[in-house]
């Protein structure tokens, strides 16, 4: 049944509805249009939904209003690509919204779909079916021939309450149209992971941020890494101007002016983030934090304020307002970078009982006894960083292992080096590289642990066959267990990748004298000392005798 209504029978509510009704627009960078629907207005601030097609690939957009004004879109409040639907702002100081219906319109209902600007003729139809969309919104099949040009446009309760958005139809002939459920378009939001919304990103019209301020500041998190700098400036900028009184904005904008090298301005920023902070100790922290990495990491750029010792100072002002372990640990790191070691290492080992021990805090406080020379304090470091994880082992004490093992070869205690690499090569298996298996060669040298070291080498080889150190690696270990034919064969293979390097040409003389052939031994010798190795002069007069 399709019920259209005269200009003399249509609802009263129609004209001042209508005024809520417009036209959307949307354009690519250069200009060119992209497309055209219709919507209206939800709020009295500018809200307004619409169909999302318009906006996919679109640099900006334009609504005209019911009296031919034009009212940019100024931002992106939400979006379902699913269902087809957006909504934004445009830029208005009041606009007149429709009144969405507290509930939708059920199975039977009459409902009226209000054109833009046509008013001589108002559809009407009967709502045929409903079906739940996201838990607890209606999409309308409604008996109703939709006119051309009125996707987007309201659908009308008897109220003049607005109950859904217009889809685009199969066929424009159809007997049947369809609409989404208004509350559902109104109900769109921007989160902190909108940034990374698949269907948001699509457009590249500005996003509103959130309105709730821990999902701004989750916002302004997530942007570091999905926006380019000019938009994440202007998300920061946005996030000032609506939380003026939050410490997050002038925090994250001071980070991005360190970057820049704008330390006056990032100074500026910390200070006034301290001053509107409601907790200051964390605005201390924050501003410590800064300092540190640009003392550390932007060390030959000068800026007389800053300094590790107002980085330490803010650290301590922090702990004095509100004693946390996390402000302490940033006091060591601190002194570590001042080379006061062993303040760092006490501030790291009065932490071990907090809420902060972890591995990484070990290793820390090993750094501090690597520093002071004291080999003996850091492996027990180490070895009560390792055993805060069990066994078997899990991924994540893999760096440990290894950073133990490194120590361990270098305290000449190879063979228990040699455990640790073993556990870190079955934990990281996917991943070892040539390099890998070199350090344990040299680490199964050290423990004369000779037939894993060949293995070894061997591996390093397959995995990198080029490289002729480990060719000249492989052949003085043959030449130390007595293989002189497999010496040869290697150091014959060095010569072939490195002709120019001298450690072919050393190992392979050593070996075929070693093996009676002092002729050729000699000769390799001597063009090992030609490449300038210091070795082969000694070695020339001890097998020439």
């Amino acid at each position: 049944m399709l019920l259209t209504a005269t200009a003399s029978s249509q609802p009263s509510w129609t004209k001042k509805a209508a005024k809520s009704v417009f036209t959307l627009k949307t354009f690519s960078a250069d200009g060119t249009l992209i497309g055209s629907t219709n919507g209206f207005f939800t709020g009295e601030d500018g809200e307004a939904v619409s169909s999302f097609s318009p906006f996919k690939g679109a640099s900006s957009a334009v609504v005209i209003d019911a009296q031919g004004k034009e009212l940019p879109v100024a931002c992106m409040l939400g979006a379902n690509e699913t269902y087809d639907v957006a909504k934004f702002r445009v830029a208005a100081k009041k606009t007149v919204p429709l009144t969405i219906a507290a509930t939708d319109a059920a199975e039977g209902a009459q409902v009226w779909l209000l054109p833009y600007r046509e008013m001589k003729q108002v559809p009407a139809g009967i709502v045929r079916k409903t079906e739940t969309i996201n838990t607890s919104y209606a999409y309308y099949t409604v008996a109703m021939t939709m006119p051309e040009g009125a996707t987007s446009c309201p659908l009308m309760n008897d109220a003049g309450e607005v109950v859904g958005l217009m889809q685009q139809p199969y066929r424009q002939d159809d007997s049947l149209s369809y609409a989404v459920s208004a509350r559902f378009a109104d109900s769109l939001r921007i989160n902190g992971l909108s940034i990374n919304d698949a269907t948001l990103r699509s457009t590249n019209i500005k996003k509103d941020l959130p309105t709730d301020p821990d999902q701004a500041v989750l916002a302004l998190y997530m942007g570091q890494n999905s926006l380019d700098s000019a938009q994440y400036l202007q998300l920061i900028d946005d996030f000032i101007s609506r939380f003026p009184n939050s410490p997050d904005g002038y925090t994250y904008r001071a980070q991005t002016e360190l970057v820049d090298k704008k330390f006056d301005d990032a100074a500026r920023d910390m200070e006034q983030a301290i001053r509107v902070a409601d907790k200051k100790d964390e605005a201390h922290f924050n501003y410590s934090k800064l300092i540190y990495q640009k003392e550390v990491y932007l060390s030959q750029e000068p800026y007389e304020p800053w300094s590790l010792d107002k980085a330490l100072s803010e650290a301590r002002e922090a702990e004095k307002l509100n004693p946390l372990a996390i402000y302490r640990h940033q006091q060591a790191a601190i002194l570590f970078a001042q080379k006061k070691y062993g303040e760092s290492a006490d501030i790291y080992t009065s932490l071990f009982s907090s809420e902060l021990r972890s591995p990484e805090l070990f290793y820390e406080a090993s750094r501090c006894k690597a520093a002071l020379k004291d080999t003996i304090g850091q492996i027990a470091l180490l070895d009560s960083c390792v055993s805060t994880f069990n066994q078997p082992y899990l991924k994540e004490a893999a760096p440990y292992l290894l950073a133990r093992a490194q120590v361990l070869m270098d305290a000449n205690q190879n063979r228990k080096a040699v455990t640790d690499l073993n556990e870190y090569e079955k934990l990281m298996m996917a991943t070892v590289n040539d390099r890998f298996y070199y350090l344990r060669f040299q680490a199964e040298v050290g423990g004369r642990l000779f037939q894993q070291a060949l293995n070894d080498i061997d591996q390093a080889i397959k995995m990198n066959p080029q490289y002729d150190l480990y060719y000249a690696e492989k052949a003085s270990l043959q030449v130390r267990v007595g293989l002189h034919d497999e010496a040869i064969a290697t150091a014959t293979e060095c010569v072939k990748i490195a002709p120019d390097h001298s450690d072919g040409y050393l190992f392979l003389g050593i070996a075929q004298c070693q093996k009676g052939l002092k002729a050729d031994g000699l000769k390799n010798l001597q063009k090992a000392r030609e490449l300038g190795d210091s070795q082969a002069d000694g070695l020339i007069e001890k097998y020439s005798k």
